[in-house]
């Protein structure tokens, strides 16, 4: 079922609506007269990508805002201690899971009633579809564990790489312009204008220093540190056994810090993914931010896509600088992301790359 959510069909409808997020946010960070705080906003940025886009809700602002609190609520919590008193984590997330719960099967409700006006098939679309095919109707409960999962999918991991992605940008000013050089030699960026219908799935697949940036963002900054298997058959490792049948954990974050292949590993290098060069293509296992395996992750496609919808649409309408003196240092826990969420200005910019004063625009509105 996930693999027809995250098809090349499914990535095509999806695109159109992923662009109508971005640009109104980029919007809305612009107009904002203060600095923003990009990792806590690219939370939002996703959180929104996911329930407009991939589950077709429509939710008035308001109720999407509250949605939004309450899902932080339910991640902060999700992976504390399972100690079931009071005041614990672990109730604070259960409770946040509950209402949760209750917000999404009305959303979900009231898309099965509200069948008028659909452009394109969403995520849910074709999980409900796919059940039927089956000969099966999912209950609601499986629908909103199903939706859940959606969004705990896109939201986290996503956000944290488009924190990554901004910082990189405002590090290396010269990888900026060299993807505005691309953007402009492939008919995509005129006059400082995304040249109308010039953005569709084979186009942006045609990028190639596009998505050497992305690359290596996800090899610099991976998200997520490692995995988890459980062993099939026993095997041997550097003189120690593992049994069949045991839990190990794999290190994507170690894996691309000792991987021969990757030549200076701390310099952040988008052409190491060049023609000539192609570091990633040597050997199976040495980059792999998506995992590896029949299990690597089934949304890497979209999430790659959402951040190169993202990166084009600031290399082309924006202008930002940081905020701050120094740039922020890096946590882990839970996800990559700065300490202080790093703080941006961003302006708005003319079709001639002038600032601009934008008013506030209201944020995407029910026909997504």
């Amino acid at each position: 079922v996930f693999s027809k959510i995250f098809s090349h069909e499914a990535l095509e409808s999806y695109l159109p609506k992923i662009q109508l997020v971005i640009k109104d946010t980029l919007r809305a960070w612009s107009s904002n007269p203060e600095s923003i705080n990009v990792y806590h906003e690219t939370q939002k940025l996703t959180f929104r990508m996911a329930i407009r886009v991939l589950l077709g809700f429509r939710i008035p602002d308001e109720e999407l805002n509250r949605l939004f609190e309450v899902y932080q609520q339910f991640v902060e919590n999700v992976f504390s201690l399972p100690v079931d008193l009071p005041f614990s984590g672990y109730r604070r997330g259960i409770r946040a899971r509950e209402t949760l719960q209750k917000g999404l099967e009305k959303a979900i409700q009231e898309k099965l009633q509200n069948t008028q006006g659909k452009d394109y098939a969403d995520a849910l679309d074709i999980l409900i579809e796919s059940g039927k095919e089956h000969g099966k109707e999912l209950t609601m409960q499986e629908l909103k564990d199903g939706t859940l999962e959606l969004i705990f999918a896109a939201y986290a991991t996503t956000a944290s790489a488009s924190t990554s992605l901004i910082m990189q940008l405002l590090k290396h000013p010269r990888v900026l312009e060299k993807l505005r050089e691309e953007l402009r030699s492939k008919g995509i960026l005129h006059n400082g204008c995304i040249c109308e219908g010039s953005l569709r799935l084979d186009n942006i697949n045609s990028l190639h220093y596009l998505d050497c940036v992305i690359k290596e963002v996800l090899r610099l900054f991976t998200p997520i540190s490692g995995g988890y298997r459980t062993v099939l058959q026993t095997f041997e490792l550097d003189g120690f056994q593992i049994p069949k049948g045991w839990s190990v954990m794999y290190s994507i974050r170690d894996t691309h810090d000792t991987a021969p292949v990757f030549k200076d590993v701390d310099v952040f290098d988008p052409d190491r993914f060049g023609q000539g060069r192609s570091e990633d293509k040597e050997g199976r296992f040495h980059y792999l931010p998506f995992g590896g395996g029949v299990r690597t992750c089934l949304g890497k496609h979209l999430a790659k896509l959402f951040l190169k919808a993202l990166a084009i649409e600031l290399a082309s309408t924006s202008r930002f600088e940081l905020a701050t003196r120094t740039f922020p240092k890096i946590t882990l826990v839970p996800v990559v992301h700065p300490v202080d969420g790093l703080k941006v200005k961003f302006f708005g910019l003319d079709s001639n790359q002038n600032e601009i004063l934008t008013g506030t625009d209201a944020m995407l509105g029910a026909t997504v």
